[in-house]
């Protein structure tokens, strides 16, 4: 394997100790190897972008991934630390959490799956899949030389379905079980920084809020929520010498549903930044505290907030939020960096060739789309290393002007300074042309060749 930048290097050595010497040497090769190669994310492809392709122990690169010993989550571990040191050092933390479907076929996929697939169904129209479910977290941080908010993914697990279970001896876990091991596992590697959740709809579930909300240090949690869900007053208190249970919540409150029709409630107009490509928005919201309960769960007080579209282009929908001190204005703004995740599972698609990889080992299965998606923060790290005044190349064109640089600008920039480390410098000038070698020409050209 070349030799790589020494600022790359001392990113790499802090995952070196989570492998063994021969493991991470052969690692190292298939991670650079992912880097480089365009269209599909696998060994194979890694292997001949890295000048490998007459390796004779070629097994021994699959069995990074599907035999030997290492940790994914300690990998993650130590990558949430670096991002955490780069981008946010100080201040409170802010992780999106959402499920991916990865669409995959064949027998031998154990874990595999009928879900709903998200990108071809729409509100009216229900489309199913085969494919792969995997729960993600992101760290939520601005990228100076982005100039805006990045979802950078850190912890990546595969949440089978409830079928994947039958025949076996353990009991299914929910996608809301997978969410609360993975969350509290985030706090134990964080325990003196303040943690905010953003989520949607589907772990708006009392079990996971009070959970996340009674710990040590609670981690504040916010969802998308339902508007005819049942509100209660806090329990009023005990009186002297009363028989019976203790009460655990109070009357019953009107459901936001009607909160939102009666002409009584008084609405505020906010303007919330840039979160969904359509720039600054003005909405009108009304807030309030409340008891959540359910009979046989937990009750959990929340802030509740009801948001309304003056212009009427979307449907009055409200959030919840654990922590009762937070401001309405700052859980609009928390929750609207949600659809960053989003963006971030359509730049892994199309830029790192999730969804291409093609194993068949169950290990292998549960490790290659995590790096993948963690190798988009990697990435992104080490762009961060090569920018200058703030700034960022990007690729321009007379007939587009680019005004922020995207993570195909970033992946661009880490390519650049693995190939020019390696020999290879293109030049404007005719007369500053350099010999290549004839291994280095033809991994060129068959890049070139194969690439889409």
């Amino acid at each position: 394997m070349p030799t790589l930048p020494a600022d790359y290097l001392n990113i790499f050595a802090q995952f070196a100790p989570l492998f063994s010497t021969y493991v991470w040497a052969h690692a190292q090769v298939l991670l650079v190897g992912a880097i480089l190669t365009p269209a599909q994310r696998t060994v194979t492809a890694a292997l001949r972008i890295m000048g490998l392709g007459d390796e004779p122990h070629f097994q021994t690169y699959h069995r990074v991934l599907n035999r030997a010993v290492w940790s994914s989550w300690a990998v993650s571990r130590v990558l949430l630390q670096l991002l955490v040191q780069t981008f946010a050092p100080s201040g409170p933390l802010i992780v999106g959490i959402d499920d991916t479907m990865e669409r995959r076929w064949g027998a031998k996929i154990k874990a595999r799956g009928i879900y709903r697939d998200p990108v071809r169904s729409s509100h009216s129209h229900f489309v199913k899949t085969s494919g792969l479910r995997g729960l993600s977290l992101m760290l939520l941080v601005p990228i100076p030389w982005a100039k805006r908010v990045w979802a950078l993914p850190f912890l990546t697990v595969l949440a089978p379905s409830e079928r994947y279970y039958q025949g076996k001896k353990r009991a299914p876990k929910t996608l809301t079980d997978w969410a609360q091991q993975a969350l509290l596992q985030v706090r134990r590697w964080l325990p003196l920084r303040d943690l905010v959740i953003v989520a949607d709809s589907s772990f708006a579930g009392i079990t996971l809020l009070a959970r996340l909300r009674g710990l040590a240090n609670p981690v504040c949690m916010i969802t998308r929520f339902r508007l005819d869900a049942g509100w209660y007053e806090p329990a009023p208190a005990r009186k002297p010498h009363q028989q019976g249970r203790t009460r655990v919540k109070g009357k019953r409150l009107p459901t936001l549903e009607v909160i939102a029709q009666q002409r009584q409630t008084r609405w505020t107009r906010i303007t919330i930044p840039d979160g969904y490509g359509e720039g600054a928005r003005e909405i009108e919201i009304v807030s309030s505290t409340a008891v959540w309960y359910h009979s046989g769960q937990p009750p959990v007080p929340i802030r509740w907030v009801l948001i309304r579209d003056p212009k009427g282009k979307f449907k009055t929908q409200a959030l919840l939020c654990t922590d009762l001190a937070v401001k309405p204005i700052q859980i609009v703004k928390w929750f609207v960096l949600r659809w960053q995740l989003e963006v971030t599972f359509r730049e892994v698609r199309v830029h790192l060739g999730v969804e291409t990889q093609r194993q068949w080992s169950d290990l292998a299965i549960a490790r290659t789309t995590p790096a993948l998606l963690g190798l988009f923060s990697l990435v992104t790290v080490l762009a961060h290393r090569r920018v200058r005044r703030n700034r960022l190349p990007m690729r321009q064109t007379a007939w587009y002007i680019k005004r922020r640089p995207t993570f195909s600008d970033a992946l661009a920039v880490v390519r650049h300074s693995l190939w020019s480390h390696v020999g290879f410098s293109p030049s404007r000038k005719p007369a500053d042309n350099q010999k290549l070698s004839p291994k280095l020409l033809e991994r060129f050209t068959e890049a070139l060749c194969y690439g889409s």
